[in-house]
C-alpha cells in the first residue's frame, strides 16, 4: 500500500535532518581535531586531554542531572566497561600524540580503517558472519594502510605507530559499544571522559606549562565541540539508517585536508592519498555489502575519531 504524500514528506524530512546532523557531527570533529593539533604544538598531550575532559563536562553536566547521577553506577557488564574506557582513552590519547607529528590528514587516514577494523573484528570477536566478498575488501583495505605506513626501517614512524594503535584502539571501542548498547550514551560518554580526565592528569604531573587565558580557553572548548559531535552523530543515527550515514563519515578526511592546508600548510603526500584512497574505497563496498546483506546492526558505524 503506497504511503500518504504527508506521510512520505515527513520521513524524507527526517532522513534529510539525520544526514545533515551526521555532516554537521563530522565536521565539529574534525575541527576538534584541528584544534587539537594546535594545542599540542605548545602544551603536553596530557595537559590538553585533561583541560579538554573538563570542558566536556559543560555538556555532560546537565545530561547527567536529567539522567540522574545514580544511574551511572547501575551499568552491565563492568570488566567490559572498564576496558572500552581504557581503549576510548588510548584512541583519544594516541591521536593527539599522534598529530604533534604528523599532518592531520595522514593521521585521519590511518582513522578512516576503523571501519575495516571493526568488520574483521565483528567476525572474530562477535562471530558475525563476513562473506568473502567483505574479507577481500577487508585485505584490500589493510594493503592500504601498509601503503600508508611504509614499514621500512627508513620510513617507519613512532608517530605513525601512534596513529595506527590509535585507530585499532577507536575499533575496539566501537566493537565494545556494540556488547554495551543497553547503557546509556550518557553513562557512557561520561565514564570515558573520566578515564581520559585522569589519564590527562597523570600525564600532566611534572609537566604542567601554564596556560594563558586565550589557550585555556581554547582547551575546555575542545570538550565542548567534541562532546556536541557526539551528541549530533548520535541523534543522526536515531533519524537515519546506518547505511545511509556510513559513506558520510568519510567527509571527516576531507575536512582533515582542508585545515591542515588552511591552518598548518600540509599536504598529503602521494602515499597518503593512494592509501586513503584504497581504505575509503574497501570501507564504502564494507558499507554496501552490510546494506545487502542486513547482518551488521547500526552500532557498527563509527560515532568519531576523538
Amino acid at each position: 500500500m503506497a504511503q500518504p504524500p504527508a506521510q512520505n514528506s515527513t520521513i524524507r524530512n527526517v532522513l534529510l535532518a539525520g544526514i545533515l546532523l551526521m555532516l554537521a557531527g563530522d565536521f565539529l570533529f574534525a575541527l576538534n581535531d584541528a584544534m587539537g593539533k594546535w594545542l599540542v604544538a605548545s602544551f603536553s598531550v596530557g595537559q590538553v586531554i585533561l583541560i579538554r575532559s573538563i570542558g566536556a563536562f559543560f555538556v555532560l553536566g546537565p545530561m547527567i542531572a536529567r539522567q540522574g547521577a545514580a544511574r551511572l553506577f547501575r551499568m552491565e557488564r563492568l570488566e567490559l566497561q572498564v576496558l572500552r574506557v581504557v581503549m576510548t582513552t588510548l584512541d583519544t590519547a594516541l591521536f593527539y600524540a599522534a598529530v604533534v607529528y604528523l599532518p592531520l590528514a595522514d593521521v585521519m587516514s590511518f582513522y578512516m580503517a576503523g571501519p575495516i577494523y571493526v568488520a574483521a573484528l565483528s567476525h572474530l570477536l562477535l562471530g558475525e558472519k563476513v562473506g568473502w566478498r567483505r574479507w577481500m575488501a577487508i585485505l584490500v583495505g589493510f594493503c592500504g594502510v601498509l601503503i600508508m605506513l611504509k614499514p621500512s626501517s627508513a620510513a617507519f614512524s613512532l608517530s605513525s605507530t601512534f596513529a595506527l594503535a590509535g585507530s585499532i584502539s577507536f575499533a575496539f571501542a566501537i566493537i565494545l559499544n556494540r556488547w554495551l548498547r543497553g547503557t546509556s550514551d550518557t553513562s557512557l560518554v561520561t565514564w570515558q571522559t573520566i578515564g581520559t580526565l585522569l589519564v590527562g592528569g597523570f600525564l600532566t604531573i611534572g609537566n604542567w606549562q601554564t596556560p594563558s587565558s586565550l589557550d585555556f580557553g581554547a582547551m575546555l572548548l575542545l570538550g565542548l565541540v567534541s562532546c556536541g559531535a557526539h551528541l549530533m552523530i548520535t541523534r543522526a543515527l536515531k533519524l537515519a539508517p546506518a547505511s545511509t550515514l556510513a559513506p558520510l563519515h568519510y567527509s571527516l578526511l576531507l575536512w582533515a585536508v582542508i585545515f591542515g592546508l588552511a591552518f598548518f600548510g600540509d599536504m598529503p603526500g602521494p602515499r597518503i592519498l593512494i592509501g586513503s584512497g584504497i581504505i575509503v574505497l574497501a570501507g564504502l563496498f564494507i558499507f554496501h555489502r552490510q546494506k545487502v546483506v542486513d547482518t551488521v546492526p547500526p552500532e557498527n558505524v563509527p560515532k568519531g575519531v576523538n
